[in-house]
């Protein structure tokens, strides 16, 4: 189905909710012909769920029932769309057009996959708003495009068995979709990063493999969805810019789609011998598969051999001109004649132009919008140019113009090109027809090049361009700890050559690290990079750390920057205690939370307090989180649980200036007035400084008699926490029984000695 509205999105959105707080919610990728199905039970007021959800979709259509079942102390998915997504289409259709009953037998009817590999006859009763969702997305597609969705062509995804990571992104579709919604299920990672392997170890797989994908065109897997839709009535109707418009793109997707089933030899090739499961399943079910020869055949039997899928706008408009074999209809032949006669008197006209006007420079460009026009070089022009040009625009160092004879030469083309596109659309219905029988097959192959495209031209491609070992891969469990040894930041590492690697452990006995140090010491970039780390891992591919093990997270919240929010008149403050507030009603035992600076935006009093309050509430639970802060007394949650643990940027201070190291160390170390330090160099008067200085070290004073006074208190339970974090340690450990025997006796010799 043609797309060529400009819209930035394909996205059109159902959404329905019931009074139990559920949400079912379609996303139909027109471009893709794609439907994504989700439910899920609406955690807030304010539906940051769902919000998160259309951030990341981006819809250009919403569809809703009427507002009338909102649940109690919500505003309904309606009004939700009115106020925050006021420049989306919103569409309301009655609620009976919300049918699960419908919505089962279309998903049944339209999915390339079986329902029960969707995990849908299982759970249909329980996830039936999405499939009401999907009922009423589907129709209004059909009736506002006038096209008819075509069996077993939809590749249909089903988010209800929660198979994806959620990433709560305050700024946020392969390689996209996987970074925003990384995967859960460990066999599926490491079946992406035992091939990753295959490609790191095999150096003609990994450049075999690229060469191929070359071979197919960038734009196949959105092409492919056009044979998915049928249009309502035949295409034999009188010349029209639109109806030329859409035989053009039908005509276009055909080339493409003869260009990857070319190219599709040289991809079996390449993966002949592949081992990993992966691709072994590629070549087994796309190069080994009879259709796509099948599907070949038909298409050589109408389309010349000679058809090449071409980005040079003008060779593209010829291709498509002469798509179909000569001799097939009259009425094309004689409207490609025209083509080519118009085509030669442009390029004559611009030759007279040459000679009569002293112009060698001269050339006769081409593009979708204008047609041909004249681009002249300024230096050869001397003086204004003749009157007989017009339309005179500078570019660059270049004229572009025009003349009347060449805008009514561009007409007769763009006349004659565009019958050409209608003829050979009437001549390709059967074609069409025959293909669409076999859209599965083509939704396939989109979903195989996408993945391919990922794992080789994105993920294997960025491994290789770095020094041996500096990615490595990641191993996973589903409870252990989170380990990273020596990890980068994956983008700031490119840019820094110096770049200081960090570790972090998390684990169930200490599940919230606390890191603290100065302004600029790098607590912020840590933050970001475990969080990508974790991101890169659970999407299949290798991390930058020297060795990483994950436990599988089902969840990633930030709590990062700070900035007011004048559109819903929120505060710095506000705007991050509402992002606070979704975190603590949201987060599970499986969490990853990643706090940075809570609290500074409001009273030192009161944000001390808040930030010490969460911390509580997070340790209470088993999520791992970290809090990065410069206030110092929050170091002394350590000494109340044990399940905390402080660490700090290393700073010197040299010459009443810091010297930032950007290396993590643990415990916390007071870095004496580096506030005050900056604020001199920012140029504050010495006397402010000075009694600065007198007041906060009053309050030093006192904070650190309290912090002595905690640490002989608690000294005893931090070092029974200690062996516990040991022992879980051991538990998940690879080791052999002789190493874990003199594991757990150094173990019990250093709790005797008190050098935990």
């Amino acid at each position: 189905m043609e797309d060529d509205t400009g819209e930035k999105s394909s996205i059109v959105i159902g959404l329905i909710e019931n009074r139990a707080k559920e949400v079912g919610m379609a996303a139909f990728d027109l471009r893709s012909a794609s439907l994504h199905l989700s439910q899920y039970i609406e955690t807030s007021s304010s539906y940051q769920n769902t919000k998160t959800l259309l951030q990341f979709y981006d819809p250009v259509v919403v569809i809703v029932p009427p507002n009338k079942f909102a649940p109690d102390g919500m505003l309904g998915v309606s009004d939700l769309v009115d106020r925050f997504y006021a420049s989306v289409k919103k569409v309301v259709m009655a609620r009976g057009c919300f049918d699960d009953t419908k919505g089962a037998v279309l998903i049944k009817n339209l999915a390339a996959t079986e329902p029960s590999a969707l995990g849908l006859d299982t759970y249909y009763k329980q996830y039936y708003l999405c499939l009401a969702a999907a009922a009423a997305t589907i129709k209004w597609i059909e009736a506002e495009k006038g096209v008819i969705v075509t069996n077993h062509s939809l590749l249909v995804t089903f988010n209800g068995s929660f198979d994806h990571m959620s990433i709560d992104a305050t700024r946020t579709r392969l390689l996209r979709a996987n970074l925003l919604q990384p995967l859960k299920d460990i066999k599926t990672i490491n079946t992406r990063l035992d091939c990753l392997d295959e490609l790191m170890s095999n150096e003609q797989l990994f450049f075999g493999l690229s060469q191929a994908l070359r071979k197919f065109p960038k734009e196949t897997d959105r092409i492919l969805c056009h044979f998915c839709f049928k249009p309502k009535r035949v295409t034999n109707e009188v010349l029209g810019a639109d109806n030329a418009r859409r035989s053009q793109v039908l005509i276009s997707s055909i080339i493409i789609l003869k260009t990857a089933l070319d190219a599709l030899p040289l991809l079996s090739k390449a993966l002949k011998n592949a081992t990993s499961f992966l691709l072994e399943n590629v070549y087994k079910t796309i190069c080994e598969n009879e259709k796509y020869v099948s599907i070949r055949k038909r298409v050589g039997e109408v389309i010349d051999e000679d058809v090449l899928h071409a980005r040079v706008p003008f060779v593209a408009r010829t291709q498509q001109c002469f798509a179909v074999k000569a001799g097939i209809d009259g009425l094309l032949d004689i409207a490609r004649r025209t083509f080519c006669d118009t085509s030669e008197v442009i390029h004559n006209l611009a030759n007279k132009y040459r000679e009569e006007f002293k112009l060698p420079n001269l050339k006769l460009p081409f593009n979708n919008r204008q047609g041909f026009y004249f681009s002249i070089p300024q230096k050869d022009v001397q003086g204004k140019l003749p009157s007989k040009f017009i339309q005179v625009l500078k570019h660059g160092n270049n004229i572009h113009c025009s003349t009347l004879e060449l805008a009514s030469l561009n007409v007769r083309n763009k006349s004659a090109a565009a019958e050409c596109y209608i003829r050979t659309e009437v001549c390709l219905e059967a074609l069409l027809n025959s293909i669409r029988e076999d859209a599965s097959a083509l939704t396939l192959l989109a979903e195989v090049l996408c993945l391919l495209d990922m794992i080789i031209n994105s993920f294997a491609y960025t491994i290789s361009t770095k020094p041996v070992d500096r990615y490595t891969r990641p191993e996973f469990t589903s409870n252990g700890p989170l380990a990273i040894d020596a990890g980068r930041h994956p983008i700031l590492e490119s840019i820094h050559n110096d770049f200081v690697p960090n570790n972090i452990f998390l684990s169930e006995a200490s599940n919230m690290v606390i890191v603290m140090g100065p302004n600029m010491s790098g607590k912020s970039t840590y933050l970001q990079q475990v969080c990508l780390i974790v991101i890169l891992a659970q999407i299949g591919c290798y991390v930058p750390a020297r060795f990483s093990t994950i436990r599988v997270v089902d969840r990633i919240f930030t709590r990062m920057g700070s900035v007011d929010n004048l559109e819903s008149n929120s505060s710095t403050f506000m705007t991050e205690m509402k992002e606070t507030a979704f975190i603590m009603q949201n987060v599970s035992q499986r969490s990853l939370i990643f706090m940075d600076e809570l609290g500074r935006a409001t009273s030192s009093s009161d944000g001390f307090a808040i930030a010490w309050s969460c911390c509580e509430h997070l340790l209470s639970l088993k999520a791992y989180s970290i809090f990065a802060t410069h206030m110092e007394n929050l170091s002394e949650l350590a000494t109340i649980y044990p399940n905390v643990r402080i660490v700090h940027f290393h700073v010197d201070i040299k010459s009443n200036r810091l010297d930032f190291k950007f290396e993590l160390e643990d415990g916390p170390r007071h870095v004496p007035h580096y506030g005050l330090l900056l604020a001199e160099v920012a140029g504050l008067p010495s006397s402010v400084i000075e009694m600065a200085r007198s007041i906060t070290s009053k309050i030093t004073e006192k904070q650190n008699k309290q912090m002595e006074v905690n640490c002989r208190q608690y000294h005893q339970l931090q070092m029974v926490y200690r062996v516990a974090q040991r022992l879980i340690c051991l538990k998940h450990s690879n080791q052999d029984e002789d190493s874990i025997r003199q594991a757990l006796q150094n173990l019990k010799e250093q709790y005797i000695n008190g050098t935990l």
